[in-house]
């Protein structure tokens, strides 16, 4: 088979080379069979794709952020593009792929026990108070994840869908891998600190497009708060009642005219910084990712965005 060059000009104007071989997992093509023909398929066909900065003189600001991005998924567009390859530690942001996977895996109505896993002592790690024996549905477990971003949540989910943490951190390299997101390794299921735990601006964009798939997902990151009741060992109700993390959604930042923030995750650590990746629409309903790693505190954070989102159509 004769090796091609694919060129990508639907998202900035740059080439793509990629070894080409019909065993690979990941490839620049992916080979289907139609009638006994054999036709190569672009594996970035409906994809983003850039291999460097996407930048104007009059764009935004990130001087105060490790890396940003901006992605048309309509148009199929880097609009804007900071450090997208660069490997940043993503803190919560990781929970998407949490979700991700527990969805593909899991049933919602399916019942999830915490064991001793949920027991986190990392000092400022967003808890939902978890102990040994207590039991919540998947869908309760993945509102909890998103909305609040618990932690112990995240190892309950982890154990109760892989078998254990180890395995689920396993399906999640996978499942980023299958994706495309070759700059990903992930060590935890929840996203605080590890030297060895790290994505991208772009493999992020991967990951959250395929999440947002489900609408399960979409209806989550949509939520400004969530309040339930799950039970203890001994079968006693445990109230939660948590507004999200998200400060659009709480109405602390509105979003530029004629743009929508749908929901997103945020993350922050010592380590990873300040961390939001969105989903927004347009006013023709045409939606948008958007995603900032290691910003330098929440104003940044908040306000690069702005920026980032004032970049839609433009």
């Amino acid at each position: 088979m004769l090796l091609t060059i694919l060129c990508f000009t639907g998202c900035g104007n740059l080439s793509y080379d990629m070894a080409y071989h019909v065993d690979y997992d990941v490839s620049s093509f992916n080979v289907v069979s139609r009638q006994d023909t054999r036709t190569a398929v672009p594996f970035a066909a409906n994809l983003c794709v850039t291999t460097g900065n996407v930048m104007e003189e009059d764009g935004p600001d990130m001087s105060l952020a490790g890396a940003a991005a901006l992605f048309g998924l309509d148009e199929k567009k880097v609009i804007y593009a900071k450090n997208v390859h660069e490997r940043l530690q993503p803190a919560s942001l990781t929970k998407v792929m949490t979700a991700l996977v527990a969805l593909e895996n899991g049933q919602l109505n399916q019942t999830l026990t915490a064991t001793n896993a949920v027991n986190i002592t990392e000092s400022g790690a967003v808890l939902c108070g978890l102990k040994s024996g207590d039991t919540m549905t998947l869908d309760q477990a993945l509102r909890i994840l998103l909305v609040y971003s618990s932690n112990d949540v995240a190892m309950m989910i982890a154990e109760n869908i892989g078998g254990s943490v180890e395995h689920f951190v396993e399906m999640m390299n996978a499942k980023a891998h299958s994706l495309g997101a070759t700059n990903t390794n992930f060590m935890n299921p929840h996203g605080l600190t590890d030297s060895e735990h790290y994505t991208t601006a772009y493999d992020l964009y991967l990951i959250f497009k395929e999440a947002i798939k489900y609408e399960t997902f979409n209806e989550i990151i949509h939520m400004s708060s969530y309040q339930t009741v799950f039970y203890d060992k001994d079968g006693k109700e445990k109230a939660f009642d948590k507004q999200t993390t998200n400060l659009y959604l709480r109405g602390n930042y509105q979003s530029p005219a004629n743009v929508t923030v749908i929901g997103g995750k945020t993350g922050t650590t010592n380590a990873a910084g300040n961390c939001l990746i969105l989903l927004s629409r347009d006013e023709n309903g045409s939606p948008y990712i958007s995603v900032i790693l290691r910003a330098e505190g929440g104003e940044a954070l908040y306000n690069g965005m702005q920026e980032l989102l004032g970049e839609i159509h433009k």
